[in-house]
């Protein structure tokens, strides 16, 4: 670590007395016994500064700094940045520290400020949340210093200069890892199916737990263990979850602070994670005017960082999204009956009837579900008050395209597509419901 000279400063409050004492001097011109008295002020400021000076200047490499974050950022959470700082003067002194922080964050009003003890250690903490995925440089530490008496600051400037990868928000697997037990979590919006189908294999007896379907209770074993105990069936292993991506156009729209694509990119791992954990087979293809990666169908340790780091790299192409390239590769290279969710964003009605016609194809062996997002901005129009002609007119159209969703989605379904029509924040958690209903119903 490198540490640049120190930097001399003047304070407010030096500079609030000064104009004090110029008052003085101007008065003196008025009032005579005035002069001496704002000579001698003027004189105990410069000594008074002279001094906090020597002690600010006085103690070699007196404070250090260092910056600790995670290895990596997870994109659209707020991740924990701290500033650790080191005194080695021997009295308590007030540090303002301003670091510099990547571009990307576009913040350049961050101030943190503390008290030191004497020859002591404090660490200030803020938070930062990336909101495109890439590499994140940071800059330098500057920590501003001042004594009790506040005449003078000194600057510290360590060069810290790192670089953060922003990968996928892999935070929200910690959130959504218990979702892959057969109970889901319903607190964070999961919905709890009732299971239907018969795709389904005798794991273990277990403990009643509210929530459990009472037709599983076992009699045998609550005869035996005189508390009630109900059969636990697993489901169906091994079956092919791939999520198919579109990097195009359409999935640069940005509503949160995060494109479609980065959400779509965030679910998809989620999604990833949470089938692996039921012991699925995991893939990905992405595509826009041609397929740009393909992953195949696999399962154990080492998918889930090869999924991470395929997701990572992914960006939008602004090219227009040709479903015919998709269509070939998804049928060289997935032979088996796989769930397809397809994150992907139709306007108008006329945009998916250009990819229909391959959307059926895929669901004769397939079981393809597409993603439709709802506009959140409309229904902020909406929700706002009429005040003239225009806000009328404007209203609705906005009924009109949020119709057209509507409509794209029943349209969907009489062709034997599935959709899942959400608001892009809620994605994660309409992908994961789809994903454990259509399990449930061993659809697959």
């Amino acid at each position: 670590m490198k540490r640049l000279p120190g930097s001399f400063f003047l304070t407010g409050r030096f500079f609030r007395i000064g104009w004090g004492i110029a008052v003085a001097y101007v008065a003196a011109w008025f009032l005579p016994w005035l002069m001496p008295i704002a000579t001698v002020a003027l004189a105990l400021l410069a000594v008074a500064t002279l001094l906090d000076a020597r002690r600010l200047y006085g103690v070699p490499g007196a404070i250090t700094a260092s910056r600790h974050t995670l290895g990596k950022w997870s994109n659209g959470d707020e991740n924990p940045v701290g500033i650790r700082i080191h005194s080695r003067y021997g009295i308590p002194v007030q540090v303002r520290v301003l670091d510099e922080l990547p571009e990307q964050l576009q913040e350049r009003s961050l101030d943190l400020r503390a008290r030191m003890p004497p020859r002591g250690t404090v660490q200030v903490d803020y938070m930062v949340r990336p909101a495109t995925r890439g590499v994140y440089g940071f800059g330098a530490i500057n920590v501003l210093v001042r004594t009790p008496l506040g005449l003078a600051l000194r600057r510290f400037r360590q060069e810290q200069g790192r670089e953060i990868a922003v990968y996928p928000s892999y935070i929200h697997l910690r959130k959504y890892e218990l979702m892959a037990l057969a109970d889901p979590f319903s607190a964070a919006g999961v919905r709890k199916l009732r299971r239907v189908s018969q795709r389904s294999e005798f794991e273990h007896i277990r403990e009643y737990v509210p929530g459990d379907d009472r037709r599983s209770v076992n009699w045998k074993a609550v005869a035996r263990r005189g508390k009630l105990m109900v059969n636990h069936y697993q489901d169906e292993k091994a079956q092919q979850i791939v999520s198919l991506i579109d990097t195009g156009r359409t999935m640069k729209m940005p509503f949160g602070g995060l494109t479609l694509l980065d959400r779509a990119i965030n679910a998809a791992l989620v999604l990833g994670d949470i089938a692996l954990k039921k012991d699925d087979k995991v893939g990905l293809v992405t595509y826009s005017n041609t397929v740009h990666s393909v992953l195949p169908p696999e399962r154990g340790r080492q998918r889930l960082p090869q999924l991470m780091e395929l997701l990572y790299a992914q960006r939008t192409d602004f090219a227009e999204t040709d479903v015919e390239a998709l269509f070939t590769e998804v049928r060289r290279s997935l032979p088996r009956r796989s769930l397809l969710m397809v994150y992907t964003n139709y306007e108008t009605v006329q945009a998916m009837h250009r990819q229909l016609p391959y959307l059926k194809l895929l669901a004769r062996t397939h079981l393809v579900v597409v993603v439709i997002f709802r506009n959140t901005e409309l229904d902020a129009l909406l929700a706002g008050p009429d005040r003239n002609t225009m806000d009328v007119y404007l209203k609705t159209i906005a009924t009109k395209f949020i119709q057209e969703k509507e409509l794209i989605a029943k349209e969907l379904a009489q062709h034997g597509v599935l959709s899942i029509l959400t608001a892009p924040e809620d994605l994660t958690t309409s992908v994961l419901n789809k994903y454990l209903e259509i399990k449930a119903r061993g659809q697959l």
